[in-house]
């Protein structure tokens, strides 16, 4: 099964799962049911094949872990929690559990005590952190299931039923990013409900793979990836598919602060097959509480941080000396935060590395505390690009964002502007970057020239002239597609046309006025007749 027939049976099945959950799960939680379960799909699969191999390398060719018994199974339980950071009964696999739904009556109770039971066997390990509170959006005991448990349990095995038919290839294949395709789906199904928000913890997987490109170019491995906005981790798993998860030496490391999201990043790096020893996933506010002191510094930094953002700012005294924030003299204004993440970015960037900010256009341009932050991040030579993307690529949001793109270490006094504006086909309602339009940007991004009305090399002190305005429009002509006119040819057009016209406005009055004699001719030969008429 190719990737895009396995992409249309994940969208089949999650549609026809939200068909028979229709009017009883609203469409925002249905998501947790389908994530969730797909995880649990996903972590008895994993296991099981982890199992299974290394029984097979010693010569037990006939092994299932999902067949034999529980208590068997507890034998290999501690060596696997400390390679996979949590275990599974063989009865409380995914495959086992669905086997049995439709016969057993409290089906609900058994799920509830099977996640808990995952969780739990983290519990005192190096995983702990990593795998508490995963299955927590999963409520299986939500009377929007069913106002009975009957009516509750028919409706967990339609979901398990879906679940486990869908044909998902391999999971942790880089290339196959099955959680990131139900994920985008399931935003698509529910855009009234995800909101203005939306775009904020979800970013399209082709805006994903442009900003980790722009991060690595010229590098085949990093030690550190990061993300302080993580939202559902679909930036930071693609340096799995650029780079390769093996070429990320030490790790993904990201922070969110809202605990649905949260979870789902967790889930995300599961699902890619990522260890728990090479994810750092914290929950929290990254502006007030940064969570990877110790981490710091990253060599590839990628992140979509949500827009216009309310902050502390300078109500809050302490964070004016805050290292991440004092070196630009001045804190990003309360009602926006944009520019406090990318402070935060820049001041966790490694020497050598780069960082790659989706922004809303406003900071480019506006002035006060923003245009103070921008003049320092030139007068230091910190951004290497601005791109401007086309509108309508996120969720929630129409408006045509932009990326910038900081460097702490540069080989010239310049920074490039790119207006990929028009680099878009239209999917569905939305429109996107396709391979092609991608490869362009990138391309322009690693020549660093001039390319007319698409790329533009400008020194540093340009832009201070511009009063440190970084809007792409300011520096890349925009081509005029209009029609050009030869003016000589058009009057000649127009001496023709109005020659014509007076010819026929000659013509007119002739008939005219011959109709007008033949009527006047016509009413005195009746009155003639009338009055012959009379006279006899």
């Amino acid at each position: 099964m190719t990737k895009e027939q396995e992409r249309d049976e994940l969208h089949r099945a999650i549609w026809q799962i939200a068909n028979d959950l229709r009017g009883s799960v609203d469409g925002w939680d249905f998501k947790s049911y389908v994530l969730g379960f797909l995880f649990y799909r996903f972590i008895s699969e994993n296991l099981t094949r982890y199992i299974n191999h290394g029984e097979r390398e010693v010569g037990n060719t006939d092994f299932h872990y999902g067949d034999i018994s529980d208590d068997d199974a507890e034998f290999g339980r501690e060596a696997t929690i400390l390679d996979k950071g949590y275990y599974i009964l063989p009865s409380e696999l995914f495959e086992n559990v669905r086997k049995k739904a439709k016969t057993d009556s409290n089906l609900n109770e058994t799920l509830s005590k099977v996640f808990r039971n995952v969780e739990n066997s983290a519990k005192g390990t190096d995983s702990e952190d990593d795998m508490k509170g995963l299955f927590d959006e999963i409520d299986v005991n939500s009377n929007k299931l069913g106002a009975s448990v009957q009516r509750r349990n028919e409706k967990l095995v339609k979901i398990m039923d879906a679940i486990g038919g869908l044909k998902l290839g391999d999971f942790q294949d880089s290339n196959n990013d099955t959680f990131g395709d139900a994920y985008e789906f399931l935003m698509t199904m529910y855009a009234s409900t995800a909101g203005k928000s939306g775009g904020e913890f979800f970013t399209p997987q082709e805006v994903s793979e442009l900003l980790a490109k722009i991060t690595v170019v010229g590098k085949k491995e990093v030690n550190k990836v990061y993300d302080p906005a993580c939202g559902s981790g679909s930036l930071l798993l693609k340096f799995a598919k650029v780079l390769g998860k093996e070429n990320v030496r030490q790790g993904f490391y990201g922070q969110e602060i809202n605990i649905t999201t949260y979870n789902l990043c967790r889930i995300n790096m599961f699902l890619h097959d990522v260890n728990f020893e090479k994810f750092s996933i914290a929950h929290g506010d990254t502006l007030l509480d940064p969570k990877h002191w110790d981490d710091e510094p990253f060599d590839a930094i990628v992140s979509n941080p949500p827009y216009s953002l309310k902050w502390d700012g300078d109500s809050n005294p302490l964070l004016i000396n805050d290292p991440r924030f004092s070196p630009a003299g001045v804190l990003a204004p309360k009602s926006a935060a944009d520019l406090a993440f990318t402070m935060h970015m820049l001041s966790w960037l490694s020497t050598s590395g780069t960082a790659a900010i989706v922004e809303f256009p406003g900071v480019l341009y506006r002035g006060g505390a923003e245009q103070k932050i921008r003049k320092y991040l030139i007068d230091n030579n910190y951004v290497d690009a601005v791109i401007q993307l086309p509108a309508n690529l996120f969720f929630g949001v129409s408006i045509a964002t932009c990326i910038i793109v900081l460097k702490r270490s540069k080989k010239d006094n310049k920074t490039l502007f790119i207006n990929a504006s028009k680099e878009f086909i239209k999917g569905g309602n939305k429109n996107k970057l396709t391979e092609e339009n991608q490869q362009r940007i990138l391309n322009a991004y690693i020549a660093r020239k001039d390319d007319a009305y698409f790329s533009a090399l400008i020194e540093n002190a340009r832009i201070t002239e511009n009063d440190y305005n970084l809007s792409v429009t300011s520096y890349i002509e925009q081509e005029d597609t209009r029609e050009s006119i030869d003016i000589v040819k058009l009057n000649a057009e127009i001496q023709v046309i109005v020659k014509r016209q007076n010819e026929l406005r000659t013509d007119i009055d002739r008939i005219v006025s011959e109709l007008k004699e033949e009527y006047i001719d016509f009413e005195n030969r009746e009155q003639k007749a009338i009055e012959r008429e009379c006279n006899e």
